[in-house]
């Protein structure tokens, strides 16, 4: 079984919402960047998505793209991240990682390639936010020839038209970006995450993941049990740019502590 479905089958059984907590890969380079994969799991991250480094990450705000900066002036490339995860995967084998970045790198490493070395790497799932549902087959059909999940994305603007039309085949979970705008632009309430999420649920039986505008433990408390998956990642990298490693680990403990409480 992907490790994906394994953890949130796990997590249902409780019942609480997963951590996800994002970071860059090689941001600030390789070897800090392995030395905080391999914390994540024990300060409490319950699925890693990992940012494939690319020099136009439109999706993001400055503190991600700065983190893409770094990591590609350390030399962090397509084939490095996935020398990462498989580093990474020598300490921990049970936590899921999905790379989410631009479909870009993905072409010029080859896709067909880039899933089934992903997959030998240790990924579970990949997220390309630039890639459309409407060019989206070949490349659903290679992820799950490898046995990755292939994330779908729905947003604010996403009308019950368009989210029949994403959703139809999705697997794994469905990725919700809670704000109109970059990772970072701004804050999500509870109940604008509800209502959303709720229409989503008439499209899919998928678990929900609610991302972008999530950056406090009062925010993550509050969204447990709202969504299925609760995604952190502008603040965790603004923390590990300014502090460090062990100021970025206590960061995810303290996400995973307000949402286990």
């Amino acid at each position: 079984m992907n490790r994906i479905d394994h953890t949130l089958a796990r997590l249902r059984q409780r019942p609480r919402s997963a951590l996800v907590s994002y970071f860059t890969a090689g941001d600030p380079d390789f070897a800090t960047s392995l030395r905080l994969l391999q914390g994540l799991g024990a300060a409490g991250a319950d699925l890693i998505e990992l940012g494939l480094p690319f020099s136009d990450p439109v999706a993001d705000g400055p503190a991600i793209q700065a983190a893409h900066i770094r990591a590609r002036a350390a030399g962090q490339t397509a084939a490095r991240t996935l020398e990462l995860v498989q580093a990474l995967r020598q300490s921990d084998a049970q936590t899921p990682v999905i790379l989410m970045g631009y479909l870009n790198p993905v072409m010029q490493y080859g896709a067909a390639g880039f899933m089934q070395d992903a997959a030998r790497a240790g990924v579970d799932g990949l997220i390309l936010v630039d890639l459309p549902v409407e060019h989206m087959a070949p490349y659903h059909q290679l992820a799950q020839e490898a046995g990755l999940h292939l994330i779908r994305m729905t947003a604010p603007t996403s009308d019950d038209v368009r989210l029949e039309k994403v959703l139809q085949g999705a697997t794994g979970f469905v990725y919700h970006v809670t704000l109109t705008g970059t990772t970072g632009a701004a804050s999500c309430t509870a109940a604008q995450v509800e209502t959303a999420l709720a229409q989503v649920r008439r499209h899919t039986t998928l678990p929900l993941a609610a991302g972008f505008g999530i950056r406090t433990p009062v925010q993550v408390r509050e969204l447990a049990g709202v969504a299925e998956l609760i995604v952190v990642g502008s603040r965790l990298v603004e923390v590990l740019a300014a502090q460090g490693v062990e100021a970025a680990l206590a960061e995810v403990q303290a996400l995973a502590a307000a949402l286990r409480g």
